[in-house]
């Protein structure tokens, strides 16, 4: 045999011997890989720890209210001529015997009462619009006598008092385009703004006088998901115009299948108004939009922990694991984004969280 052939014939034995090495290495790990057990997940997983704290639970939504004022007609100018001169801007608030605006420079006040202004008054008229001007007269001190619908000398005596006080001619008879009567007084109104302007002619009968409610109506446009959130009695912080917080409460909500939009309601505590004494800050005029906090979790303080800490034994009481295995029974008071109030654990407790790469600590 020649030494060539020797070589090949031992090279191709190593080469055997190191396949069946590999083959039987390939074939102990399978075994072994198949035979070994499954480590027990309760004892493999590791697990972090976290300490009771002390804090606030509480979750909330930022979103915009509408806040917007209702006009209702509530007089008709009755004077003709050129307005010269507007005497209150839109919003505010009016009481007996006000002056609303100047026709040929001549006043055109507000007063209350449930009967237009129809005819003039003077001696001798008789009638509920009478009482009503006596009525305004006794307010402003003018009159000293009873609001009986009679207009006799007292009557004619006060409304000429009264027209002095005006800078007026004392005629003692009183103009149908001289007095606006509104249902109630004092109230908030605006004035027609196209017709009630320096320079405009009017010739009686318009409706100008539009009374306001007590406070503008606010809502919250929402989508489905977010009214979901917001039950009635949901608390909500209104910031005004001022920076001053308000304070409302949803009362309800209402769906419109034409808009495909969803509209929450408002309203303050006890039914008053959500602007309190400071509705005039909303304008008169368009919608007021104000940025808001909907608070869907009120805020609960207590003991402190993440959520994903609770477990729930066989017997299903809900509790806490410790650094010693042992589980602590405890009462849930608030829950929101992740992290709960709780009570049954002492501040400072390592509570066991769920298993992590980090492992244990």
């Amino acid at each position: 045999m020649t030494r060539g052939k020797r070589a090949g014939q031992v090279v191709s034995r190593v080469v055997a011997g190191v396949v069946l090495v590999m083959v039987g290495a390939a074939a102990a790990w399978a075994v072994l890989t198949v035979v070994k057990p499954a480590e027990d997940p309760l004892t493999a997983s590791p697990f972090t720890y976290v300490g009771v704290t002390s804090g606030e639970v509480g979750s909330s939504i930022s979103l915009n209210t509408v806040a917007e004022w209702t006009p209702v007609p509530v007089g008709e100018n009755r004077a003709q001529g050129v307005v010269t001169s507007v005497a209150l801007a839109a919003g505010d608030e009016v009481s007996q015997g006000a002056v609303l605006y100047f026709v040929d420079e001549r006043p055109v006040v507000i007063a209350q009462g449930a009967v237009p202004m129809y005819r003039s008054i003077g001696e001798k008229s008789v009638g509920a619009d009478v009482a009503q001007l006596q009525q305004m007269l006794a307010d402003l001190g003018h009159y000293n006598g009873v609001a009986d619908g009679d207009a006799g000398w007292g009557t004619v005596a006060a409304v000429k008092e009264w027209q002095k006080s005006l800078g007026l001619e004392a005629t003692g008879s009183v103009d149908a385009g001289d007095i606006i009567f509104v249902p109630s007084l004092p109230t908030r109104i605006s004035l027609d703004a196209e017709t009630i302007v320096r320079g405009a002619t009017l010739v009686g009968g318009e409706s100008i006088v539009q009374g306001l409610p007590a406070s503008p109506s606010f809502t919250i446009p929402v989508t489905d998901g977010q009214a979901a959130m917001m039950p009635t009695g949901t608390r909500v912080e209104v910031t005004s115009p001022s920076g001053t917080l308000w304070e409302a409460f949803v009362t309800d909500q209402l769906s419109s299948t034409e808009t495909q939009t969803i509209t929450v309601n408002l309203t303050g505590t006890d039914a008053t108004p959500i602007c309190l004494d400071a509705c005039a800050e909303i304008p008169v005029v368009g919608e007021a939009r104000l940025a808001s906090r909907i608070v869907t979790v009120e805020p609960v303080s207590g003991l402190v922990i993440p959520s994903a800490a609770l477990v729930t034994s066989a017997d299903g009481k809900v509790g806490v694991i410790d650094k010693a295995g042992t589980l602590h029974p405890v009462s849930v008071l608030a829950a929101a984004r992740g992290m709960s109030v709780v009570e049954g654990v002492d501040v400072g407790t390592s509570v066991r969280l769920p298993g992590s790469a980090g492992g244990s600590k």
